[in-house]
């Protein structure tokens, strides 16, 4: 695959400081925003031994950004701006200012058939530093599998599944067809779960519009332990839960959904399942969510 893995992602927001507040005490990551002076009327939030994987950047509105795809060479790099380019999708290729903030070598940016936003890039740019977690997380499951996983609005959903599989070339890993009511005449709606790395998805695709951008953002962390250990501190920033604890059937993550100020809600899971080989394994349907938990209704009101 010449796409490795989702390498950052990018929010919108109206008050950087709710997000340092969310960011450090809730989420457990670093502020790093100070290491990189050039990076103006921006938060950064940092995870591992990348500068950051979250940039959060002032805006008018609070909502989902864009992602970040790391591309595994320049050579993949140039052949997926090639395919980009010949489905007739426009590619901007990023100014020195904006490649030097990423910390990236080389950097465009292009809109995927449902209008989310996306940026490409290769070569990572780092000073191998580890993250330091404010509130002692002891680590994130990222490395070549980057930061997690993203559910983004694909109303337009035929056209938009193909784009990911046939021009950047992700991989399908399992789907869903969900109804929100018990009322038969409600439209079925489409949920596919894609991959680009050993991760079991980096990416999901919901037949749905959503106003944000984003319906949820995952990030995955060592142990179950630590999983509890932010749900203690959601509790104690009366940060709003989404989602009950619970284990999913697709990739197994033991997880807990909560709201961010961007107006998505952040997955925060643990034991998440990878898969070494694609081609031994069997996409499938489920027809449920999790084995057990993940009660959404809770968020409901």
């Amino acid at each position: 695959m010449t796409i490795q893995s989702l390498g950052y992602i990018g929010i919108n927001s109206t008050d950087l400081s709710q997000w340092k507040t969310y960011g450090t005490e809730v989420l457990g990551l670093q502020d790093v925003t100070d290491q990189h002076p050039d990076s103006d009327k921006c938060l950064l939030l940092k995870m591992d031994d990348r500068p950051y994987r979250m940039v959060i950047q002032q805006s008018d509105t609070d909502s989902f950004g864009f992602c970040g795809w790391e591309a595994t060479s320049q050579a993949n790099m140039a052949s997926t701006i090639d395919k980009l380019k010949a489905a007739k999708v426009k590619v901007s290729h990023a100014s020195s200012e904006l490649t030097k903030q990423r910390c990236v070598t080389e950097l465009v940016s292009f809109v995927d058939p449902a209008g989310n936003q996306h940026e490409l890039y290769w070569g990572p740019i780092s000073n191998s530093k580890k993250m330091i977690s404010p509130v002692g997380v002891s680590g994130f499951v990222t490395g070549e599998m980057g930061v997690g996983h993203v559910v983004l609005p694909a109303p337009n959903f035929d056209e938009t599944t193909q784009f990911f599989s046939d021009v950047l070339g992700f991989g399908l890993s399992d789907l869903m067809n969900i109804r929100f009511s018990d009322d038969p005449d409600e439209p079925i709606k489409r949920l596919w779960f894609m991959h680009c790395n050993q991760r079991h998805h980096s990416l999901g695709l919901f037949e749905m519009e959503f106003p944000s951008g984003c319906i949820h953002a995952m990030l995955e962390v060592e142990s179950i332990d630590e999983v509890g250990k932010c749900n203690d501190r959601r509790i104690a920033h009366d940060v709003g839960l989404s989602g009950t604890l619970g284990r999913h059937t697709n990739d197994h993550m033991l997880s807990f959904y909560m709201r961010s100020p961007g107006n998505f809600d952040i997955e925060y899971g643990a034991d998440g399942r990878t898969i070494d080989d694609w081609e031994k394994f069997t996409v499938f349907e489920s027809t449920v969510p999790s084995f057990w938990g993940h009660d959404f209704s809770v968020g409901q009101g």
